[in-house]
Order: C-alpha cells, then structure tokens, then sequence
C-alpha cells in the first residue's frame, strides 16, 4: 500500500452514499476513486469518459452529451471533484488567477465550471500537493463559491496529507483525517489558516484488500497514480 493508494480510497469516499448521481472528476486519482466506488460500494453511480460517453469498468453504459450535463448540473443531481490553486477556509476556490486579478501575476484556467457547479451541487477537492500556498487565508480570485457565499455543499477537500470537511458550526474547514505516517502537527504546518482541530484525529481508512487489488491489478496497473502526488 502507497499513499497514493490511501488518496484513491479517500476520493472513492466522498461518493458513498450520492446514489444514481453523475460522478465527474479533475485528476487521476480522482477518476481512479470515482472508479473505485462504482466497481465497490456505490454501484449506482455513473462515471464519465469526460467526454460524452458513461462508462462502467471501460466498458460503454451510456451516452451523456455535453448538454445534458448542463441539464444535470442545474438539477443538483452530480458531484464533481475538481482541483483547486487556492483554497480558504470557507471553501472558496481559486483557479483563475495569482495576484491582483487586474494584473496578476500568472494566469491560470479561468473560472471554468467552478461558480455553476457550486450554487447547484456538491463539490468536493482534490490537492495532490497540501501546503500553505494552496490553503490560503483570502484567495485572489474567488472562482468556486465556498460556504460563506452559498455554496451547496463542499463536502470533502482530499490532499496528499489528510481528508478535510466542513463538519463546523460556521461550515469552516476541519481536519477530519490524517493518512498514514502524518501527523495533525505536519498538517497544520501545511495550512496557511486556523483549521479546527478535533481532540481526536482518526488515521484515514487504508485500502481493503480486495480494493488495494482492484487499484493496483485492474484500474492503475502501471502506477500513474504514484507520479500524481511526487
């Protein structure tokens, strides 16, 4: 078992639960986890090709054009893990820009899909490499609303140190989990604002068995995902 592989089972968990809803994703191990809880423990989802094709196991389940995503996306019936190059402790999310939006200093994708998905479903993160310049106190451009603006539901920001939620009374960022071999101290040190820390911090769940056989033998046999998270 690598961290990557504890990455995986941590993205595949964000959607127990969501039921027959449209899984969409940014990033390998995002799609491997979607991938994961379809073949596992959420049979009902449905999985993209990112295109306009549903998938099961590779295999063809359906078509989704491009415009019945839009269809979907108003309907609150998806759940998307994107990425994010700023994160605050609300959950606002920046991929937009660095600096000053009138003169920034990089320019990155823009909004995309981050402020429609936001006000109509649930989002959840995923941050392949936590340090205080992703979790940042004030993002320079907001792109994704967090929940002091209105946000459905951020669920869940997965990150190659632990598992955040949102599980507060003011609906900021708490540390939910820490993956194996990191400490709550490591975390804390990779965050540029006050997470709310809980007395206890579990270890996050380590991939069953059946499951590490499934990442390793059949979804990644090659390992990309291991080159995500370096």
């Amino acid at each position: 078992m690598s961290r990557a592989d504890v990455c995986v089972v941590a993205c595949a968990e964000a959607w127990r639960g969501d039921g027959a809803i449209l899984a969409s994703f940014a990033g390998l191990i995002p799609r491997l986890g979607a991938r994961l809880a379809q073949l596992t423990f959420s049979p009902d989802l449905l999985v993209t090709d990112g295109e306009a094709t549903l998938l099961r196991d590779e295999q063809v389940e359906g078509w989704l054009p491009y415009r019945t995503v839009f269809t979907m996306v108003a309907a609150g019936t998806r759940h998307v893990m994107m990425g994010a190059s700023q994160l605050d402790r609300f959950g606002n999310q920046n991929i937009s820009c660095i600096g000053d939006w009138h003169r920034p200093k990089s320019q990155l994708l823009g909004v995309r899909g981050a402020p429609g998905n936001t006000v109509n479903h649930t989002t959840s993160y995923w941050v392949p490499r936590h340090s205080p310049r992703v979790f940042t106190p004030a993002v320079d451009m907001v792109s994704g609303i967090g929940h002091d603006r209105g946000a459905v539901e951020i669920r869940v920001v997965v990150t190659d140190l632990a598992v955040l939620d949102f599980a507060t009374p003011d609906r900021s960022m708490r540390l939910r989990s820490v993956h194996p071999g990191v400490t709550v101290d490591d975390v804390v040190a990779a965050t540029g604002f006050a997470l709310t820390v809980p007395d206890q911090v579990p270890a996050t769940r380590e991939p069953t068995a059946a499951e590490l056989a499934l990442i390793a033998g059949h979804l990644d046999p090659h390992g990309a995902r291991e080159r995500e998270i370096r």
